[in-house]
């Protein structure tokens, strides 16, 4: 079997309506390329995302399917995606198509320069929300002033990367997982490829704000222990208040005697100090769940049915890797 030159990843959760308008598009770009595969990772869809993969691989070999046993979330299906990657460069993309295949040459061509890893920057999001593209300009901005691994700013998962780089991801089993933390943080010579963002081709989005607000807080509190300077930083500051309040009533009671307190200032005080404690154990709560998780060491996921490409010899073997067989047996 031939080593691929590119695998692209393409981690998806119930796409089923625009699968064959992303593979065309894929087909049209990669095939001027050279020899590559792509590796569609079923995160547990319940639509019809699975019986549509399978008949695009009936027609076209190139199509691995890593089907996973349930939905783990997209961070832990692209891990999965280039586990089982094969590719002297591997391409991340979504299966939106909000990330235009067409693209792919310009970070082919950096990754030719020499490049390990070379990233797609959003400078334009057609089909966005305002609220969304300002939440998202924050939150960039953000981590790169909070994080010790600086970020880039405007940027997703799609992205090129060397086969060193991915043998480094695949060194980071951590369950909490940020993509895009972890891309930065295993270095390697990176650049740049602006590109405007289009909308989705087909369906609707699957990250709503709830959804995008635990995305943000995996990626803070994955590379960074702010917050909890911040509630240390609170605490000290309280107190300071606190005493300098104090002094105040003491200075009060002499010069004016001892009049009643006044109930409703008193209950701001217990209430404002219960608020406090209250953000400050949630913070600590945070870092401790993640912890608990991660002492557990339990693999980042199940593949229920494994469907290797015909260009390839898939080695996905790994320590805490294990591979479903669909008769029920164990696969490496």
């Amino acid at each position: 079997m031939t080593v691929p030159e590119f695998s692209v990843v393409v981690p998806i959760f119930n796409e089923a309506d625009g699968l064959r308008e992303l593979h065309r598009r894929l087909c049209a770009v990669m095939d001027a390329l050279g020899v590559w595969e792509v590796v569609y990772v079923n995160d547990g869809s319940h639509d019809a995302t699975l019986r549509e993969l399978q008949a695009l691989r009936a027609a076209d070999a190139r199509i691995a399917i890593v089907n996973l046993s349930r939905n783990f979330g997209k961070e832990i299906a692209t891990a999965a995606g280039l586990d089982h990657a094969a590719g002297e460069a591997v391409i991340v993309i979504d299966a939106d198509l909000q990330d235009p295949p067409e693209v792919i040459p310009a970070l082919v061509a950096g990754w030719r320069q020499g490049f390990d890893m070379v990233y797609a920057q959003r400078r334009a999001r057609a089909g966005e929300s305002w609220m969304k593209r300002l939440t998202a300009a924050w939150f960039y901005r953000l981590m790169e002033h909070l994080g010790r691994v600086p970020m880039p700013r405007d940027t997703g998962d799609f992205r090129l990367m060397s086969r060193r780089v991915v043998e480094a991801l695949r060194q980071l089993r951590e369950q909490h997982r940020f993509m895009k933390g972890l891309f930065a943080w295993v270095g390697f010579p990176s650049m740049a490829v602006p590109y405007d963002r289009a909308p989705r081709h087909a369906g609707t989005s699957k990250w709503g704000y709830w959804r995008l607000w635990n995305l943000a807080l995996e990626g803070i509190t994955s590379f960074t222990v702010m917050p909890l300077k911040v509630a240390t930083y609170l605490g000290l500051f309280v107190a300071f208040v606190s005493v300098a309040y104090a002094l105040v009533i003491v200075v009060k009671t002499l010069v004016l005697g001892n009049p009643v307190a006044g109930y409703p200032s008193l209950v701001t005080i217990v209430l404002f100090l219960g608020g406090v404690q209250l953000m400050t154990l949630g913070v600590i709560g945070e870092y401790l769940g993640r912890i608990f998780n991660e002492t557990k060491q339990r693999p980042l996921y199940f593949v229920e049915r494994y469907e290797p490409s015909e260009v390839a010899a898939v080695d996905a073997g790994g320590p805490i890797i294990a591979l479903v067989a669909p008769t029920g047996g164990i696969a490496r």
